[in-house]
C-alpha cells in the first residue's frame, strides 16, 4: 500500500470506530508499517486540517471527529476536476489557505483511483496570469464576512490618501485578480467596495450589528457582468 492509499485508509479506520480511539501500535499492525510511520502519517493529516487528536493513557490512542470530516465522496472524475480547478483558481486570492486545505480534504476522501486520475488531469490545466505578484490583503480580510463584526479599517484610496473607516462587511467581489470587500461604510453612510491590497489593517471592534441585505443592484456596477460565485439549484 502506498502512502496516499494509507492516509486515506487511516482516516476511514478512525472514522469506523469513532469516538473510540485507536492506538498507533494497532494501526501499525493493521497497515504493516512501523508505529513511527503511522505517527508521521497522522501528523501529516493533522497539518492538512483533518480533526485528529491523541487521547492519553493506557486505553488511549488517536481519535477523529466524524462531525468535522467527510465520508468517501462519490464524485466523478469530471466533477472532482472541476472542484480542483475551481479551488486552484483561488491560489492567488485572500482565500488561498482555506482553498488549499479544502482541496486536500476532498482528495483525501475520494476513491484512490479517481483521485489519482484527477491529479494527473489537473496538472494539464493552466491559468494565464499577469507576471506581477498577486495583490495581498491583510489578516482579517478573508474571514471578515464570517466574523460578523464591525471592522475598523485603515484604508489607502487610489490617490494615496489614508483614512480610517468603520464598516459592516456585506460580501466580496473579485475582478481581474483583485478582491474587494463590499461593506456598509459608516463614514460615508452607504455601500462601498474596499480593494484588498489597499486595506492597510483590519481590526474587529466586537460590535455585531444585524446583517444588512445585499443585492447585485446595490453594488451599482457600471461595467461588466456581475456573476454570483454560487447559485442555489
Amino acid at each position: 500500500m502506498n502512502r496516499t492509499d494509507r492516509l486515506y485508509a487511516l482516516v476511514e479506520a478512525l472514522r469506523a470506530v469513532a469516538p473510540r480511539p485507536l492506538s498507533a501500535r494497532r494501526l501499525a499492525e493493521r497497515f504493516e508499517v512501523s508505529t513511527r510511520t503511522i505517527e508521521r502519517d497522522l501528523s501529516a493529516l493533522q497539518q492538512a486540517g483533518v480533526p485528529i487528536w491523541a487521547e492519553p493513557g493506557r486505553t488511549g490512542g488517536y481519535c477523529i471527529d466524524v462531525t468535522q470530516t467527510l465520508p468517501p465522496l462519490g464524485l466523478t472524475v469530471d466533477e472532482a476536476l472541476a472542484v480542483t480547478i475551481g479551488l486552484g483558481m483561488l491560489a492567488s486570492s485572500p482565500f488561498r489557505n482555506a482553498a488549499s486545505a479544502a482541496l486536500g480534504k476532498v482528495l483525501a476522501v475520494m476513491d484512490t483511483g479517481a483521485a489519482d486520475e484527477t491529479r494527473e488531469l489537473a496538472l494539464r490545466v493552466h491559468l494565464l496570469e499577469n507576471t506581477e505578484a498577486p495583490a495581498t490583503a491583510p489578516d482579517g480580510f478573508a474571514d471578515a464576512l464570517r466574523a460578523g463584526s464591525v471592522l475598523r479599517l485603515q484604508y489607502r484610496d487610489r490617490e494615496g490618501a489614508e483614512t480610517e473607516r468603520e464598516v459592516e462587511p456585506l460580501g466580496y467581489v473579485g475582478r481581474d485578480g483583485s478582491w474587494y470587500l463590499v461593506a456598509w461604510c459608516r463614514t460615508r453612510n452607504g455601500i462601498r467596495a474596499f480593494r484588498g491590497d489597499r486595506i492597510l489593517s483590519v481590526e474587529r471592534t466586537g460590535e455585531r450589528p444585524p446583517r444588512r441585505p445585499l443585492t447585485a443592484d446595490d453594488l451599482q456596477i457600471a461595467y461588466g457582468e456581475l456573476r454570483p460565485a454560487y447559485r442555489e439549484e
